[in-house]
């Protein structure tokens, strides 16, 4: 369990004050992948948007998608 660093992540009354996430929530893990041009995800796993953009190829029909195995809704 983390400790909030400022007051403002824990002030439910300030209007600016974005909410706790808990990293450990497997509803907050987003995976990153490439859907290829038949309609399928590519077998593979990237460690971020960045190295999945780098691999697709779009002129192909391939797309970047951001998805969460658990709710299996994209983001």
């Amino acid at each position: 369990m983390s400790t909030p660093t400022s007051t403002a992540a824990t002030d439910r009354t300030s209007p600016t004050a974005a909410p706790a996430v808990d990293p450990d929530d497997p509803r907050e893990h987003i995976e990153v992948g490439v859907l290829l041009a038949n309609g399928r995800l590519a077998g593979r796993r990237f460690g971020s948007r960045a190295e999945a953009e780098a691999w697709a190829r779009p002129d192909e029909g391939d797309q970047v998608v951001e998805y969460n195995l658990v709710c299996e809704c994209s983001v």
